[in-house]
């Protein structure tokens, strides 16, 4: 599904990325640990087209396509989703609004006639039940007075509703206390499929416990140095990074 391979980028001229090789199929979970700095934010906002950042070598192919030739939007309409760190407020724009023109514009993308009212209401519905989310958050603006639970909630909500191919989840267990990780978790759980593949940027033992993925790499200086199981994720969680520091110095 997606294939990175020697990917370089810099952010402000300053290089991040140093050579990034990573291959992902269709109904895998990874998950990406590595240190502050390390460059795992970097290639989760590349990945998604972020102007600040600017690939300087290496190349990405998204189900056949060249990713990164493609916009921002256009990598969204292909079926890539990140939630992010710390989602923003869109005050006086309704979660109800918003999904139906996102919803609406994926469907012009491919070619589709625009899904009427009542279907997006139901489709709004069904899924704001699968993943625990109140109906009064519908109506108020897109995260507007939101907990920080609330509004990782509401990114688990907007991805079920969407059905990306890809989802990259951006330390999405930032911040959450052990339930609103737990329900976090599970929405995203039933959300999993064998067509689809997500990257999962954590830092957090607890997460591997609940997502339990197929594999965690680990990310130092700019390059992937070592891949494993769930079990190089508890190794790290005993350890730390410094083990893996010392390997690669």
């Amino acid at each position: 599904m997606l294939t990175i391979s020697n990917l370089h980028a810099s952010v402000e001229g300053k290089p991040i990325l140093q050579g990034v090789n990573l291959e992902i199929h269709a109904g895998e979970v990874h998950v990406l640990m590595g240190p502050n700095g390390s460059g795992k934010s970097t290639l989760s906002n590349v990945l998604v087209g972020n102007p600040k950042y600017d690939v300087t070598a290496g190349t990405v192919t998204f189900r056949g396509k060249d990713l990164l030739s493609l916009s921002p939007e256009d990598r969204a309409r292909e079926g890539i989703f990140m939630s992010f760190q710390q989602p923003i407020e869109i005050p006086g724009v309704s979660m109800t609004n918003f999904l139906k023109a996102a919803i609406n514009a994926q469907r012009a993308y491919r070619g589709q006639e625009p899904m009427k009212a009542a279907e997006i209401i139901k489709l709004l519905r069904e899924k704001r039940q699968a993943v625990g989310l109140d109906a009064h958050f519908m109506s108020r603006g897109v995260n507007e007075g939101f907990s920080g639970g609330e509004r990782k909630r509401n990114e688990i909500f907007q991805m079920a509703v969407l059905e990306p191919l890809f989802a990259i989840l951006d330390e999405t267990d930032s911040g959450l206390d052990v339930d609103a990780l737990r329900v976090v978790a599970e929405g995203f759980n039933k959300l999993r499929t064998k067509d689809t593949a997500a990257l999962v940027i954590t830092h957090y033992q607890r997460m591997l416990d609940y997502l339990k993925p197929d594999f965690v790499h680990v990310l130092f200086n700019g390059r992937i140095v070592r891949s494993g199981t769930a079990e190089l994720g508890y190794e790290i969680e005993d350890k730390g990074f410094d083990f893996i520091k010392a390997e690669e110095s």
